[in-house]
């Protein structure tokens, strides 16, 4: 049998091994948002919901982290690469929590201000929050080790625990009468959890011997993919702490259930992507070609148009489910559609952007950052007139201008992709850690 169809198999199988995780993570975080919109307080909710994104844009600057230290460890094939892989690892989590520390002193000076602005009942939500944050910065460099080892039953077991975690946590503190603070609590406990687990698995590249490591050379490379990766975080999160900001909590409250939806869509495609980016990044380090960029992209396309046509002609179907015995909530079914096919070139645009950074092909950069500035922009021209607007009418408008961007991102992607094309495929391709021999790794 070809080595192309074994690995074609095995694409398969580590990518459906990663999207079942991500399943099962998303039951149990579903379930999280099911007993959180039962017991918690609407405009509680509201705010809990905010507070998750706002630790997604937290993590923004190490969105890259975990790209570019799957890169680093898929591409450390000898063991000079994988002593200066080490240490390369202390000195940015040793950064990190220096970055975190500053970020700390901000939110003690601007605490009053971003209770006010996100309409936080409980300080100790924010701070939770911020808690997080650390953990936040922390785990791409986790996750993104193990990514790059392949080591992708680890990896997927983490995502289970992170939900399963999430869930328990937030089911006791719920029930023990905890609001937004509580559910942030719950959050935390899920991350210490699985990144414990990531923790296990990487290591020996975490406590090991390093070797030399300069910070200039290493920031010129993790420069272009946080730009890249972090561009892609803020298109897919922005809206929702926008909303918060500067729409009533009524308003927001018929937002928040469709952008769970849209959440939802939107990690479909992050572990197809995860799959297909350490054996792109091995394959360029080997100098051999790679068949997984097609396979990815074929799949998250499928998978992500069939589910934004599924939301077109039952959009109220995931609302009635999630929320179930909240009709309040099933007011944001008009939504769900905008939300789909607004997100779909997103989701796309991931694996091609994805791909490219993969590869060490940075000339994509400048035009993603071009789409999130154009974006940003909008959203700072419209937080006058936009409230102003029926709150339909108005998170149209929203979704309808997230789908532009969104689509621009995507042609972007798409002719670097095809300006920049792959190296011809040789005799053989790197899809598949079974035909080829991996780096050495803790069991």
């Amino acid at each position: 049998m070809s080595d192309h169809s074994t690995g074609g198999r095995a694409f398969f199988r580590q990518a459906g091994w990663m999207v079942l995780a991500t399943g099962l993570m998303g039951v149990f975080m579903t379930g999280t948002q099911m007993v959180a919109a039962r017991w918690m307080a609407p405009a509680e909710y509201a705010v809990w919901f905010a507070l998750l994104r706002v630790y997604l844009l937290l993590g923004i600057p190490s969105i890259g982290l975990q790209t570019v230290f799957a890169r680093q460890a898929a591409a450390a094939v000898h063991p000079e690469h994988q002593a200066v892989l080490r240490a390369t690892v202390s000195a940015v989590l040793k950064g990190t929590f220096l970055f975190w520390l500053g970020v700390a002193g901000l939110t003690a000076l601007s605490q009053g201000w971003l209770v006010r602005t996100l309409k936080i009942a409980n300080p100790a939500a924010l701070w939770i929050t911020l808690g997080i944050g650390l953990f936040t910065l922390w785990g791409p460099v986790l996750r993104g080790l193990a990514q790059g080892h392949q080591r992708f039953a680890a990896l997927g077991g983490a995502l289970i625990l992170d939900g399963v975690g999430r869930f328990t946590a937030v089911l006791l503190i719920v029930l023990a009468g905890g609001q937004a603070a509580g559910g942030m609590a719950g959050a935390l406990c899920g991350q210490l959890v699985s990144l414990g687990l990531c923790l296990w698995v990487v290591r020996a590249d975490v406590f090991g011997p390093g070797g030399g490591f300069a910070w200039g050379p290493w920031l010129r490379q993790v420069g272009p993919i946080t730009a890249g990766t972090g561009t892609v975080v803020f298109l897919s999160t922005a809206d929702v702490v926008y909303v918060q900001s500067l729409f009533p909590v009524e308003a927001a409250q018929r937002y928040v259930p469709a952008a769970m939806i849209g959440l939802a869509l939107t990690t479909f495609g992050v572990p197809i992507a995860a799959v297909m980016f350490p054996k792109v990044a091995r394959s360029t380090a080997l100098a051999r070609g790679s068949k997984a960029m097609p396979l990815a992209l074929a799949a998250t396309l499928g998978g992500g148009a069939l589910a934004a046509l599924a939301c077109t002609l039952f959009p109220e179907l995931p609302l009635r489910v999630i929320y179930l015995g909240k009709p309040l909530y099933w007011q944001a079914a008009p939504l769900v559609p905008w939300f789909a096919w607004a997100l779909l070139p997103l989701i796309v645009a991931n694996v091609l952007i994805n791909n490219l950074l993969a590869a060490g092909r940075f000339r994509v950069v400048p035009g993603v950052l071009a789409v999130g500035v154009l974006y940003l922009g909008l959203l700072f021209g419209g937080r006058h007139w936009l409230p102003t607007l029926e709150p339909f009418t108005a998170f149209r408008v929203l979704l309808g201008t997230l789908g532009v961007c969104n689509l621009l991102l995507l042609i972007c992607a798409a002719i670097f992709t095809l300006r920049e094309p792959a190296p011809p495929v040789p005799g053989e391709t790197e899809v598949d850690a079974d035909t080829r021999p991996t780096p050495p790794c803790v069991s």
